[in-house]
């Protein structure tokens, strides 16, 4: 039985080496199905230890513009629920790296929280980041993935109190996902410097492994946000590379980034 890697044991493993984890999100099915999956491999060929594979929705309402149009592309191009679990198991052929699927709770009702449970498993994936979910509104997925084993990630913000961010930490597993600024995705100059305070407060709140997303696009981000947390998440850069450049682009920018985890 193939043993699927987690996003906790990459992360420790990384904590134990001294150095961060980078985590890359691309969307499934852009530019195409084949290509995604390609794109994703060379994102952990290039350095990325976690990948984090975007669901395309018809109304992504925490996505920038790049995701957004990269989704928009792969919904016109006719994709389906079912390629999440063909681009997953593909991957995971190719190379050992922990699979996320990052999705709206939406196309998971419609397709079958059970159905879509065991399909991920089947195929190898590790878990979901579901930013349109907290853990007070998802009984039915914290059940799910206590049958399953699957990695649950949930998001906090800024604005959270505190009684809340207790509440996410004692429900995910995997790492908590801190939004590093308030708003939708995409690249931006700086980091919000509210990061920090809210993985303190995260860190306060007994939270083993914390990622922060949101806003990072530049080797030099990626080294600044893991001198306070466990790993920085990039999208936007990676969904533009691939956009420009294809897949060699793509993996020509997930070098580049991974350069900041060990800086």
């Amino acid at each position: 039985m193939t043993v699927v890697p987690s996003a906790d044991a990459t992360i420790e493993a990384n904590r134990r080496a001294g150095t961060g984890t980078l985590v890359g999100y691309l969307p499934v099915g852009f530019p195409d199905l084949a290509t995604s999956i390609d794109a994703a491999v060379a994102l952990v060929e290039n350095g990325v230890d976690v990948l984090e594979l975007g669901v395309p929705y018809s109304d992504p309402v925490m996505d920038g513009l790049a995701i957004q149009k990269a989704t928009q592309t792969a919904l016109a191009a006719g994709f389906r629920v079912r390629d999440v679990f063909t681009a997953v198991e593909a991957i995971r052929s190719r190379v050992e790296a922990p699979v996320l699927v990052m999705t709206y709770w939406n196309p998971v009702l419609q397709y079958g929280p059970d159905r879509f449970a065991d399909a991920l498993v089947a195929a190898g994936g590790s878990g979901l980041i579901t930013p349109d979910i907290t853990p007070d509104s998802a009984a039915q997925w914290l059940e799910i993935s206590d049958r399953t084993g699957l990695d649950r990630v949930f998001l906090a913000a800024p604005s959270s109190s505190d009684a809340r961010l207790a509440q996410t930490v004692a429900a995910s597993r995997g790492f908590v996902y801190a939004v590093s600024t308030m708003g939708i995705t995409g690249a931006r100059q700086d980091v919000d410097a509210a990061a920090r305070s809210l993985v303190g407060r995260l860190r306060a709140a007994e939270a083993r492994n914390v990622c922060v997303g949101i806003g990072i696009s530049t080797g030099d981000q990626v080294a600044e946000v893991l001198n306070y947390a466990d790993g920085a998440i990039v999208g936007s850069a990676l969904v533009t590379a691939l956009a420009e450049h294809g897949v060699a682009g793509v993996g020509r920018t997930a070098a580049a980034l991974a350069q900041g985890r060990s800086r």
